[in-house]
Order: structure tokens, then sequence, then C-alpha cells
């Protein structure tokens, strides 16, 4: 059975939101002063070991505005590219990002009938909304936390209010800049 993987950058504090530059969160970028080639490596391998996303409405719209333009000697923004997607979404009505497909029916049995079938593991980058969601329902597999040494005290986070989880550690990692890669396992 495919495992869902829901993979985050997050501060000390929790805070998910804009890790990246292009946005109007007022600490958006927060994670490139840390950037290196150490990370690159990680994430190029978590995606290769995934053979299709699962994007939320917002994190699809802003990767489908980027990675078709981009281009690297490595392959990850071809492997971005060519991956199936799964959006959920119940505004998007036009998907015009290559090989994206909307989920906008019951989103857990849409999602249980995809990990039956064969394939790799499905990756959520991002999504926060949608990364809460699939806790609520019991779906998520596994988590990929790349911790950021920073404390931001505001800002959206992964883990919303009554949010519950029985997590197992099954790797830790630590990077020259001071990131942390945490990944559990649900303990179900």
């Amino acid at each position: 059975m495919r495992k869902i993987i829901v993979s985050e950058f997050i501060s000390l504090d929790g805070v998910i939101e804009a890790p990246g530059p292009a946005h109007d969160f007022k600490y958006a970028g927060w994670t490139m002063p840390y950037w290196g080639d150490d990370i690159g490596a990680f994430k190029k391998q978590e995606l290769f070991a995934a053979d299709a996303l699962l994007l939320g409405r917002k994190t699809y719209e802003g990767f489908a505005a980027a990675w078709p333009k981009m281009q690297d000697p490595d392959g990850f923004a071809d492997r971005m590219n060519g991956l199936p997607k799964y959006v959920a979404t119940k505004t998007l009505k036009k998907l015009e990002w290559s090989n994206s497909r909307a989920l906008s029916g019951d989103l857990a049995a849409e999602l249980a009938a995809l990990k039956q079938q064969p394939g790799q593991d499905i990756l959520v980058a991002g999504s926060g909304r949608l990364a809460q969601a699939l806790l609520r329902h019991g779906l998520v597999d596994e988590y990929t936390l790349l911790v950021y040494p920073v404390v931001l005290g505001e800002g959206q986070r992964l883990f919303d209010v009554g949010a519950q989880a029985k997590l197992e550690l099954i790797e830790s990692r630590a990077f020259k800049s001071g990131v942390t890669a945490l990944r559990y396992r649900s303990a179900k």
C-alpha cells in the first residue's frame, strides 16, 4: 500500500507559513538563509521516492506558476513537472500544470482509494490546511519535518488547536546550517 507523506519546512515554534520568498507573509523566505546542498540532496531523495504529489489549492497555484519555468541539471524540475499531481480543491475548475487532477469529492474516500493503487509514496509538500485535514482523517502515514532554528512567533502552524497524533521517530539528521530533519511514522 502506498504511503501519504507530509513534508514541511517548520520553525521551532511550529510555523509552516511562507518558507519561500514569494508570499505576502511578513516573514516570508525564513528558510532561505539556511539552504545548502545537503538539504537540496535530502529534498531530491524525498521527491524521487514518490510518484505522485498531493497539494492543496494555494500550494498548487504557487507551484504551477513557478515549476514549469524551472530547469536544473539534477532533474528535480523535470520530476516536479512530470509527476501526477492531485489537488484538493473545490474552487479551481481548470488545472493547467501538466498531469494535474482535481480531487473535489469526498477527500478521505478518494485518498483512501489512491493509497490502494500500486506505486510509490504520495508526497504532500506544504499545503498546511490539507495536511491538517489529512491528520483529522487519519490519512498521514509519515511526516518529514525540516526544523529550522528560528522562532517566528506568528503564522500558520502545522498542527492546529486540538490536533492529536501518536508518532514514532524513524530518522533524525542534522544539516550543516543547523536545520534538522525529523521523520516520523504514524503510530496508528
